[in-house]
């Protein structure tokens, strides 16, 4: 049975591009997009040198990253996926580094899908195996024989006729440029500097039966890359995973988007525009990529613990009541304090941010109420000095530390490119190359660069 509709509601479904595979093409693809029809979007894209483009003279990696982004540039608008199957993979990482880093005119990056993919670093191959598979095509395309077993070695049990016939048509219509620049060059290389961490969802579908790339091996090749990888073992499964398991890969990806993807408010079309377009510094670009990626759902805190982090988050609800998709602030201020980030100042009559959260949190947890209808009786009451908690803050020191609170509470809601959005503030689009500012500072006045929301008025709720 099909998996509930994950998409948002009033949202198109969110789209899904892929990465093929060595020797395949965008066709892999075609199974999974059935299967997902109406839950998720799936648009292969082929890379040069295969499917479409197997007449493509340049096949490298560079080149392929390139041409990659380019297509996003064109087709990827709202919140969007990127994934990879093998091969693909290696080049979805360095996409997706150009993306959070801001080199990329792209915006609504919200997570990553990977099927037995290439790492950053040197993929792990025999090297007899290696120089096997360039023999292939030493006197140019792959022959039958050949392309007969490559299936063979990447398939745990024989692929329906249809599929078989669609794996043998791309590899053999493969440019040999392409299958030897990746077995030669594109595979040894380390690209970890480049990629770094990838601090995003990601969902990484591996096979028992795969050699090299299988479930086994992944952890250990993407763990550090990907430290929000949710990993699912295929069993009885090779390395042709869109084709060996498309009912499997699409029920989990399909469970992924909705519990990973969709959380959390997405940046309006025009906003996204005007971040992707070139008012808007390189960095500054990536800083608003990273605020919209969608918070962890598991999120482990790292200065406070599990019960202080929960009454941070009711306290959160209150100063910054969320309407719509909602952002996890109290897991960014928890981040902030670890990052060991503020504002820049603390009163001299608190310790130190991280040790005053842990102590105003503890004393207000000896008086919080578990109706939450009470709950702000309490906290307005504290804001004021006025109450009589008894625990590591006295109540004007406790009334100092939520003057923070509420502060970085705020910060981080306004932070976020969609509540920038939300309240009209364009202020970040004013450098690119030559740096652009503003004709006229006026009430009313919004010049033609800007969305058309500027300037209208917003209500987010009643803060405490």
């Amino acid at each position: 049975m099909p998996s509930e509709n994950v998409t948002a509601p009033g949202e198109a479904p969110v789209t899904l591009f892929l990465l093929h595979a060595l020797g395949a093409s965008a066709r892999s693809f075609d199974r999974l997009a059935e299967r997902l029809d109406g839950r998720v979007r799936v648009e292969g894209i082929d890379l040069p040198g295969f499917g479409s483009l197997a007449t493509a003279s340049d096949s490298s990696i560079a080149t392929t990253v390139d041409h990659v982004i380019a297509h996003l540039a064109r087709h990827a608008r709202g919140r969007w996926i990127l994934g990879g199957h093998s091969m693909g993979g290696k080049i979805a990482a360095l996409v997706a580094s150009r993306v959070l880093r801001g080199d990329a005119p792209l915006v609504g990056l919200a997570g990553m899908v990977l099927m037995a993919p290439s790492p950053p670093r040197p993929e792990p191959m025999d090297e007899e195996r290696r120089a096997r598979m360039l023999a292939w095509v030493d006197d140019g395309a792959l022959a039958a024989s050949d392309a007969e077993t490559f299936i063979d070695q990447n398939t745990a049990e024989p692929l329906d006729a249809p599929a078989h016939d669609l794996v043998r048509e791309d590899l053999r219509r493969t440019a040999p440029a392409a299958w030897r620049a990746w077995l030669e060059t594109g595979s040894r290389v380390d690209a970890s500097a480049e990629v770094g961490i990838l601090d995003l969802p990601a969902l990484v579908l591996a096979g028992t039966d795969d050699a090299d790339l299988g479930a086994a091996a992944q952890p250990g090749l993407l763990a550090s890359v990907y430290p929000r990888a949710r990993f699912i073992v295929l069993d009885d499964t090779g390395h042709l995973i869109p084709l060996e398991r498309t009912a499997e890969a699409a029920e989990a990806i399909a469970h992924f988007v909705g519990d990973e993807v969709l959380p959390g408010p997405v940046v309006p079309a025009d906003w996204a525009a005007l971040i992707a377009g070139d008012r808007v510094d390189a960095r500054v670009r990536g800083i608003l990529n990273l605020r919209a990626v969608p918070d962890d759902r598991g999120y482990a805190p790292a200065v406070l613990d599990v019960a202080q982090l929960t009454l941070l988050r009711e306290i959160a609800d209150l100063v910054v009541p969320q309407d719509g998709p909602r952002i996890d602030l109290a897991a960014r201020v928890d981040a902030q304090l670890a990052r060991g980030e503020g504002d820049g100042w603390r009163n001299a009559d608190l310790p130190p941010d991280p040790e005053a959260y842990r102590a105003g949190l503890d004393t207000l947890s000896g008086i919080w109420p578990t109706d939450p209808e009470a709950r702000e009786q309490v906290l307005r009451a504290a804001i004021e000095g006025a109450t009589d908690a008894d625990g590591p803050l006295d109540a004007a020191r406790l009334k100092l530390w939520l003057e923070d609170v509420r502060n970085d509470l705020v910060r981080q809601w306004m932070a976020h490119p969609a509540s920038m959005a939300r309240v009209g503030y364009d202020g970040f689009a004013t450098g690119g190359s030559p740096m652009r500012g503003y004709v006229e500072l006026r009430l009313g006045r919004r010049e033609d660069w800007e969305p058309a929301g500027v300037g209208g008025t917003v209500t987010t709720g009643d803060a405490a």
